[in-house]
């Protein structure tokens, strides 16, 4: 029988992104969303949130770390990972579902678009628009991502440096 593995998500970040390195120099960032459902039940409006856990690996770790914070809106795709442990403190057998991030768009406006004051004239961050298309996928573990990402300064976000 086929088996099929795949997860699609948007959320918002529920928490700043964790990275770390490994020993072997792969970056990992460890994050969690929050996705809301709302439905009707007898003429009762209702809402749910579901908060998720998930992990991305090396080029997506590090964009992801750059441009995204708590509260962040994010679509995902991944693939569910299940791993288990032993508890260090004698607690027995551990386990965690988890999200694995394959791919992801970055949702709404850049982070800090829209703060601050100034004109809003040609170049300045705050009044850059995603290029032509809609927003852009980030490049697929192993594509390259075409150069460094850096932000401007200040932490402001400028659509012209990200490599994708």
């Amino acid at each position: 029988m086929a088996n099929f593995n795949k997860v699609i998500l948007m959320g918002n970040l529920t928490r700043d992104i964790e990275l770390r390195t490994t020993q072997g120099g792969m970056q990992i960032a460890k994050f969690g969303m929050a996705i809301n459902r709302k439905w009707s039940q007898n003429g009762e409006q209702k809402e749910s949130t579901c908060f998720v856990d998930l992990t991305a690996w090396g080029r997506s770790a590090e964009l992801l770390n750059q441009y995204v914070r708590k509260g962040s809106p994010l679509f995902v795709e991944g693939r569910l990972e299940y791993s288990t442990w032993e508890d260090k403190n004698g607690g027995g057998k551990r386990s965690k579902l988890e999200v694995v991030v394959e791919n992801f768009q970055f949702v709404g406006a850049p982070r800090g678009a829209g703060e601050g004051g100034g004109g809003g004239g040609e170049g300045a961050p705050s009044a850059r628009r995603a290029p032509a298309g809609g927003p852009r996928r980030a490049p697929a573990e192993g594509q390259e991502g075409g150069g460094a990402a850096g932000g401007a300064p200040g932490g402001e976000v400028d659509y012209g440096d990200i490599p994708f």
